[in-house]
């Protein structure tokens, strides 16, 4: 009975959040956190706002949402051996909304990885084909 009660406990929801995989998060933030402007040009303002708008407007949420990401990158890999939010090695991105979660709505919020360009994969941290 001890041991069955004991499987339980043995991988707690955080066990995929380790150190290699914050530095990994930390390495894709700084080199590929540059796609959130074209991310936010093309594909989330331009048929939101029209081209102009979507220039416009994207260009200037990519380009801060790039740099937080530049930010959250540096932070991250020079702590990335150090459990930093809340004694796990969580993403430390800011809350976004009324619930709360770490998974962030992707249109206000960061989610853990920077948004894929191209071709989708079957990485459920890209965007969905919205047709």
């Amino acid at each position: 009975m001890t041991a069955i009660a004991s499987a339980d406990i043995q991988a707690p929801p955080g066990n995929s959040y380790t150190s290699s995989r914050k530095l990994g998060r930390a390495l894709s933030n700084i080199i590929y956190g540059v796609t959130e402007i074209p991310e936010q040009i093309l594909f989330r303002k331009t048929p939101a706002y029209g081209r102009k708008g979507g220039w416009t407007t994207g260009g200037v949420e990519g380009t801060s949402r790039a740099l937080r990401r530049l930010g959250y990158g540096f932070y991250e890999l020079f702590t990335f051996t150090c459990p930093t939010y809340r004694g796990t090695f969580k993403p430390p991105y800011e809350k976004c909304g009324s619930d709360n979660r770490m998974e962030m709505d992707v249109e206000n919020g960061l989610s853990e990885f920077p948004p894929e360009l191209g071709a989708e994969s079957y990485y459920s941290h890209t965007r969905t084909n919205q047709y």
